[in-house]
C-alpha cells in the first residue's frame, strides 16, 4: 500500500477556480450575473475572468503578489474573485466603508501591487495616489472620468490577447493563498488573514450542504462581497450554476423589488437586512420561500417572527474572518417546527449552533485548564476551532499567529456556553469588537482617537444593543475640562473615523477600574442597561 503514491491522474489541488471552468463548459449560455441593465453568461464570465488574469500578468504582477480591489457589489467584483487568483496573484478585497487612514495602512502592510477601484471612490484614490505608488485601475459604471496615471478596467481587458490565456489555471499546491482579508484587531490596526485554495473550495461545499442549496439558485447580493470574500458565495453560486444579482443599493424597497423581479431564492446579510425588509411598508407574504442567512448579533424574536410570517426562512450562522466567514450554524431540526411558542423558537434560532462539516472540531474551553467546559448552558469558556476552514494565518504577524494557534486550536477570543445538545451560544466578545450592521469595529481604535482630544482624560468604548444595527459604539468619557460637549466629540471623531465607527451614544462619567487601574468594561455594559438620557 505504501507504493500507492499521488500522481497527476489521481490527485489535483482543490480550488474554487475549477467551478467556473466546469459551469462554463456545461451551462455556457446560462446567466452568471445580472446588474441593472447589464447581464453576462457563464461563457462570458469565464472569458472576462481570463482576460483579467492576462491583464494583471501584463502589469508585471508575479505569482504570490497582492492585487487589491475596492469595489461595491458590482459584476467586476465577481470577475476579480476568479481573474485575480487565475493570474497566480492573491485577492485583497478592501472594505469600501473604511477611512483613508485604514485603507492606506492595508495597502502598505500587504504590499499590494495593483488597486482596482470603482469610480465612486475616485476622490479617495486621488488622495491615496499621491502617497502610495502602485498601479491604479478604475472600473467605470456610468460616469466619464479621466485621471492621469489611472488605467481603465474594460480597456485593459480588451487589450489582452486571448490566445495566450486559453489554458485553465490551477494552483500547484492547494495550500497556496487565494485571498487576503483584513479584520479589526484589538490593537486597532487591521490584521491580514490569508485563505488557501483548499479552504475556499471546501467552504463552497459547506455553504451548499448547510443551506441545502440545489442547482441554479438566484442569489441576491445584500452581503458586501468584501466581507470574507462574501462568505465564499461568489465561488459557491458559480459551482451551482446559479445567477448572482448584483446591487449597489441597500434599502428595503430596492431589496424587495429585486427579489420579486428576479425570483430570488437566497440572500445573506447582517440582521439589519432583515429589519430593512420589515420596514418596507409594501412587504407582503411571499408565495415561495426565500432563504436568508444572517450572522453577527442574533435577530430579535420580534424580527424573526415578523420576517418568517412574510415567507422568509432565517438561518443563523456564526464565524469570523479567520474562518472564511460562517463556520458554525444553528442547524434547524424538524421537531422544532412543532414548537408553538414563537419566543421559544426564536431563542433556539438565536443560538450560534454547531460546526460546519469542514470545521472538524468546535468546542468551548476553560482557557486555564485547557479542558472543555460543562455542557450545561451556563459555564462560560472560549470558543475554539479546528479544521480545514480555519485561516492559514495572519500576514507578517508571528506573535498574533502564535497566540491564535496555541495548543493546536484556533482561539476565537469569543466567550460562550455550550448546551447539552452541543449547540454553542455566545455570551461576550473578549476582543471587545463591536459588530454593527455586519461591520467589525475595534473599540480600541475609537478610544485612541477620542483620547487625542486635549479635553479628554480617558475613554472606554463598548457596544450597546441597537434595534437597527445590532450593536453600535457607546463612548464613556472622563473629562479633563468640564466644558467639553458631546457635539465637540462627534465633530472631532468625524475628522478621523468612518461614519459607522462614530459613537452613537456619549456618556460623561468616571470610569470604573480594577485595583491595577484597568477599566472594567463589563460594569459599563451593566450601567448602560439602566441608563436614561
Amino acid at each position: 500500500m505504501s507504493s500507492l503514491l499521488k500522481n497527476k491522474a489521481n490527485f489535483s489541488a482543490l480550488t474554487p477556480l475549477s467551478f467556473l471552468y466546469r459551469t462554463a463548459e456545461i451551462f455556457p449560455k446560462r446567466l452568471a450575473w445580472i446588474y441593472e441593465k447589464r447581464k453576462a453568461t457563464y461563457q462570458e464570465l469565464l472569458i472576462r475572468s481570463k482576460r483579467l488574469a492576462g491583464a494583471i500578468k501584463s502589469l508585471n504582477v508575479n505569482k504570490g503578489d497582492i492585487v487589491a480591489v475596492m469595489l461595491p457589489n458590482v459584476p467586476e467584483m465577481i470577475e476579480a474573485h476568479f481573474g485575480v487568483p487565475m493570474s497566480g496573484a492573491i485577492l485583497n478585497s478592501l472594505n469600501t466603508r473604511l477611512e483613508k487612514r485604514s485603507i492606506e495602512y492595508i495597502l502598505k502592510h500587504s504590499k499590494s501591487k495593483i488597486l482596482i477601484f470603482h469610480e465612486d471612490y475616485i476622490g479617495l484614490i486621488k488622495s491615496l495616489s499621491k502617497r502610495i505608488k502602485l498601479k491604479y485601475i478604475i472600473v467605470k459604471d456610468k460616469k466619464e472620468i479621466n485621471y492621469r496615471g489611472i488605467l481603465e478596467y474594460d480597456s485593459l481587458l480588451n487589450q489582452v490577447n486571448f490566445e495566450k490565456i486559453k489554458e485553465n489555471y490551477f494552483p500547484k499546491d492547494e495550500w497556496e493563498s487565494i485571498s487576503l482579508n483584513y479584520t479589526s484587531g484589538t490593537t486597532g490596526n487591521p490584521k491580514g488573514v490569508l485563505y488557501h485554495h483548499r479552504g475556499a473550495h471546501l467552504m463552497c461545499f459547506n455553504n451548499q450542504m448547510v443551506w441545502k442549496m440545489g442547482y441554479h439558485p438566484i442569489y441576491l447580493w445584500t452581503l458586501p462581497m468584501f466581507h470574507c470574500n462574501g462568505w465564499c458565495f461568489p465561488w459557491t453560486i458559480v459551482a451551482l450554476a446559479g445567477t448572482q444579482i448584483c446591487t449597489n443599493k441597500f434599502d428595503g424597497k430596492e431589496i424587495m423589488k429585486l427579489i420579486n423581479k428576479n425570483k430570488v431564492t437566497h440572500l445573506c446579510g447582517a440582521p439589519i437586512i432583515l429589519q430593512m425588509i420589515i420596514d418596507n411598508k409594501k412587504l407582503k407574504k411571499i408565495e415561495k420561500k426565500i432563504n436568508i442567512m444572517t450572522a453577527a448579533s442574533p435577530p430579535s424574536p420580534n424580527v424573526l417572527e415578523e420576517i418568517e410570517k412574510s415567507g422568509f426562512f432565517v438561518t443563523h450562522v456564526y464565524g469570523l474572518t479567520e474562518s472564511y466567514g460562517p463556520a458554525v450554524i444553528c442547524e434547524w431540526k424538524t421537531e422544532w417546527d412543532r414548537i408553538k411558542s414563537s419566543s421559544k423558537r426564536a431563542n433556539l434560532k438565536a443560538r450560534q449552533g454547531v460546526n460546519y462539516p469542514s470545521l472538524d472540531f468546535l468546542d468551548v474551553f476553560n482557557v486555564k485548564s485547557m479542558k472543555p467546559v460543562k455542557r450545561d448552558g451556563k459555564t462560560i469558556g472560549e470558543v475554539f476551532f479546528k479544521g480545514n476552514i480555519v485561516m492559514k494565518g495572519y500576514l507578517n504577524d508571528k506573535e498574533a499567529n502564535k497566540s491564535a494557534f496555541k495548543n493546536g486550536w484556533f482561539h476565537t477570543g469569543d466567550l460562550a456556553v455550550i448546551h447539552n445538545d452541543g449547540y454553542i451560544e455566545l455570551k461576550d466578545r473578549s476582543k471587545d469588537i463591536i459588530i454593527s450592521g455586519g461591520e467589525n469595529i475595534s473599540s480600541i481604535e475609537i478610544e485612541k482617537i477620542i483620547i487625542k482630544n486635549f479635553k479628554v482624560r480617558d475613554c472606554a468604548v463598548v457596544g450597546i444593543k441597537d434595534q437597527k444595527w445590532g450593536e453600535v459604539p457607546c463612548a464613556f468619557i472622563e473629562r479633563k475640562n468640564k466644558t467639553l460637549t458631546k457635539d465637540e466629540i462627534l465633530k472631532f471623531c468625524k475628522k478621523y473615523l468612518a461614519g459607522f465607527k462614530i459613537p452613537k451614544k456619549i456618556i460623561f462619567k468616571d470610569l470604573p477600574r480594577t485595583s491595577t487601574g484597568k477599566i472594567q468594561k463589563f460594569n459599563l455594559r451593566n450601567f448602560i442597561i439602566d441608563y436614561d438620557d
